[in-house]
């Protein structure tokens, strides 16, 4: 097989994996925290991508820390909405991340092309659709999607500019992945351990318990995401983006939606109704239209 044809199926199985997630995160939403999912899903895969950091230059450390500052806001965000919200619905909401890059180049002073327009107008029919419920429907489950969109094509963005300051790509990688695992446990001391403790000590025994249930409960979950949907998967897509151009690359990540609500299907039950297929096919179409340029795609961490 030709490397293009590879490199091309290395980025279908890179989508395929990112639709799974979003199922496998909002199994777990319904016992264990956001916080708890982020850090046991980055701590995993920091632990597994730590060689890398073997004599990493402070340069690429420091991009790693201010892009994994960003990722973790976009994964709260994410795994906030999943407890509040469908995962079909979460993953297209989280979708029009794709809109977010060229937007903020326009307000940064780049020329408002012609096909951003057409990606605007497709992606609000689109969340139109999705939303409707015999009357226009929204919840903070969906502006907390909506959040994580935006984190997520900031941090597109800053990947763009980042990948270009670097020396090793798997430094800056692997040390915004610990970023966000560093984060994510300082979040927990902050907001959710301490508030047992503040009004009765006991209550830590039941707390520390509780979540250790959580943890044998959904092992396998977190093994996955952790192991295969995050640390595995980064070198695959920046193989397979070496070996594509940015159209196929683009056409194919606007797929990745289309992938959670199949996986949120046989995973979770979740179905959509004729307003959701159809909004889900003019939010599809938007992302498409918003990336199809000629420049190749930046290898980043996957943008889920």
């Amino acid at each position: 097989m030709p490397q293009h044809l590879r490199g091309i199926a290395a980025l279908l199985i890179v989508t395929l994996v990112w639709g799974t997630t979003f199922p496998a995160m909002k199994d777990m939403t319904g016992y264990l925290s956001a916080s708890w999912i982020v850090l046991c899903r980055f701590a995993l895969a920091g632990l597994l991508l730590l060689p890398f950091m073997w004599r990493a230059k402070w340069n690429d450390i420091r991009w790693g820390i201010a892009a994994g500052a960003v990722l973790f806001l976009c994964y709260v965000f994410q795994i906030e909405g999943l407890a509040l919200t469908s995962s079909n619905r979460n993953a297209f909401v989280t979708g029009l991340n794709v809109l977010v890059p060229p937007l903020l180049g326009v307000l940064l002073g780049a020329k408002l092309e012609r096909r951003i327009v057409v990606a605007l107008v497709l992606a609000l029919a689109g969340l139109f659709a999705l939303c409707w419920e015999g009357s226009f429907t929204w919840g903070r489950g969906d502006t907390l999607a909506l959040l994580c969109a935006l984190f997520f094509g900031i941090y597109v963005k800053l990947m763009e500019s980042t990948t270009r300051k670097v020396e090793k790509l798997m430094v800056l990688t692997a040390s915004q992945i610990l970023t966000v695992a560093v984060c994510a446990a300082a979040w927990l001391l902050i907001r959710e351990v301490p508030l047992g403790l503040a009004e009765r000590s006991q209550d830590l025994p039941d707390y520390v318990s509780y979540i250790w249930k959580g943890l044998q409960m959904y092992g396998l979950n977190l093994v996955y995401l952790g192991v295969v949907a995050t640390a595995a998967i980064i070198s695959l897509q920046t193989w397979g983006q070496s070996h594509s151009s940015a159209n196929e690359a683009a056409v194919i990540y606007a797929f990745e939606p289309g992938c959670a609500a199949i996986f949120a299907y046989f995973w979770l039950g979740e179905t959509l109704a004729w307003n959701g297929l159809l909004g889900a096919v003019l939010l599809i179409s938007g992302m498409i239209v918003s990336q199809w340029s000629t420049e190749r795609p930046a290898a980043a961490l996957a943008p889920e």
